[in-house]
C-alpha cells in the first residue's frame, strides 16, 4: 500500500543517510547466534569512523574483573592512544565509561589541567579532537565507543545521536547474546573477545614481520584471510602465530 508522501522517499535520501542505513543493517546481520563479538566490535567502529569522517577509533571493553581494555581498534595510534588512558586512568574514554553520557573534546591542547597526561600523549600522537560515545543500555554500561580526529572540531548533535544508536545496536547484541546464559558465561564470553585481541595483536606482529608491512596492513592482511576462508579472526590469527612458532 502506497502511504500518500512517501512517494520517493527512501530514494530521496542524501548519500550519508543512506549511508546511515547501510551500517545498521551491516550491524543488525551480525546479531545472530553464534556471532563473532570481535567483528561485530570491528565493524562499529570502522563504520563510525567513515560516517562522522574521523581519522581513527577505538572500543573499550571491561574484562571479566572489570578492568577495561581495547577490544577493537582501526589503527595502532588509536590502540595506543586508549591503552594510555587505561594506564593513566583519566581520559575522555574513561569519563564516558564511568558517566555513561557523551565526551565530546573538541580541542585536546584545551584538557592539559582535566587530563594532563591524555592531553600531552595525545599531542604526541597528533590528536586535535575525540568524541566518547557510551556503549550503554538503560543504567547499564558495558563499554565506550571512542573517535579521535587529527584536527579540532565539535561533535554535531545528530552526528551523536547517531552514534549513540549506533553504539546501541551492538551493545544490544552482546546484551541480548547475555540473556540466554547464565552470568558466569555471559563473563567468559567478554573474557573471550578479550582473549582473542590478544592472539590477534601476536598475529599482527607475526605478519608485519615476515610480509614486510606495517601492523596497520598486518591487519587487514589478517582480516582477509579470515574473511576469505570463512573463518574467525582469532582462529587464522591463532594459525598465523602457531605456523611461525
Amino acid at each position: 500500500m502506497t502511504v500518500p508522501g512517501d512517494s520517493g522517499r527512501l530514494g530521496g535520501m542524501t548519500t550519508r543517510e543512506r549511508e546511515l542505513v547501510e551500517t545498521f543493517v551491516e550491524l543488525a546481520d551480525t546479531l545472530v547466534v553464534g556471532y563473532d563479538v570481535i567483528d561485530l566490535l570491528q565493524r562499529l567502529v570502522e563504520r563510525s569512523v567513515y560516517f562522522v569522517q574521523a581519522t581513527d577509533g577505538g572500543i573499550l571493553l571491561p574484562d571479566a574483573q572489570g578492568a577495561l581494555e581495547v577490544v577493537a581498534s582501526t589503527s595502532e595510534r588509536s590502540r595506543l592512544i586508549g591503552l594510555l588512558q587505561l594506564d593513566a586512568g583519566e581520559g575522555p574514554c574513561m569519563d564516558a565509561y564511568l558517566t555513561g553520557a557523551v565526551v565530546s573534546v573538541a580541542d585536546i591542547s584545551e584538557t592539559a589541567a582535566r587530563w594532563p597526561r591524555f592531553a600531552a600523549e595525545s599531542a604526541s600522537l597528533e590528536y586535535r579532537s575525540m568524541h566518547a560515545i557510551p556503549m550503554r543500555l538503560r543504567d547499564e554500561t558495558i563499554g565506550s565507543l571512542n573517535l579521535f580526529s587529527d584536527h579540532p572540531g565539535t561533535l554535531p548533535a545528530e552526528d551523536a545521536a547517531a552514534l549513540r544508536a549506533l553504539a546501541d545496536v551492538a551493545t544490544i547484541g552482546i546484551l541480548h547474546e547475555r540473556a540466554f546464559r547464565e552470568a558466569d558465561t555471559a563473563r567468559e564470553q567478554l573474557q573471550h573477545a578479550l582473549d582473542s585481541r590478544v592472539i590477534i595483536e601476536q598475529a599482527k606482529g607475526v605478519i608485519a614481520h615476515t610480509e614486510g608491512v606495517s601492523v596497520d596492513d598486518a591487519f587487514e592482511i589478517l582480516r582477509d584471510r579470515a574473511r576469505r576462508s570463512g573463518r574467525k579472526l582469532s582462529l587464522v590469527a591463532r594459525e598465523a602465530v602457531e605456523f611461525r612458532r
